[in-house]
C-alpha cells in the first residue's frame, strides 16, 4: 500500500468518525427537545435518528465520489487534449525557426 493511499484511508476514517460523532450530537439535541420520551424510547428515537443520519451521509458521499470520478476523468481529457495542443505548436515553431534559420544561411552563402 502506498503512503498516500493509507493516508487517505485513514484520513477518511477519522471524517466518517466525525460524521458519526455529529449525528449523535445532533440526535441528542433533537431528543432535548422531546422532554416526554421515556430513557427507552430517547435510546430508540436517538439510534434511529443516528442510523438516518449516516445512510444520508453515505449516499452525499457516494454522489461525490461518483462525481469526483467523472470530473477526474473529463479534466485528465481536457489536460490530455491541451498538452497534445501546446506541443504541436511548439514543435510547428521550432520547425519555422529551423526554415528561417536555414534559409538565412543559404541567403547568407549566395552572397
Amino acid at each position: 500500500m502506498q503512503l498516500d493511499q493509507a493516508v487517505n484511508e485513514i484520513e477518511g476514517f477519522l471524517l466518517w468518525e466525525a460524521e458519526k460523532d455529529r449525528a449523535r450530537t445532533r440526535a441528542e439535541a433533537f431528543c432535548a427537545g422531546l422532554p416526554w420520551l421515556t430513557d427507552t424510547q430517547r435510546r430508540e428515537v436517538e439510534l434511529r435518528y443516528c442510523q438516518d443520519q449516516r445512510d444520508t451521509s453515505q449516499a452525499y458521499l457516494e454522489r461525490i465520489a461518483t462525481r469526483s470520478a467523472a470530473l477526474r476523468t473529463e479534466y485528465e481529457g481536457v489536460y490530455r487534449a491541451l498538452r497534445r495542443r501546446l506541443i504541436t505548436a511548439f514543435l510547428a515553431g521550432t520547425v519555422a525557426v529551423a526554415a528561417l534559420v536555414a534559409m538565412a544561411a543559404v541567403g547568407m552563402s549566395a552572397r
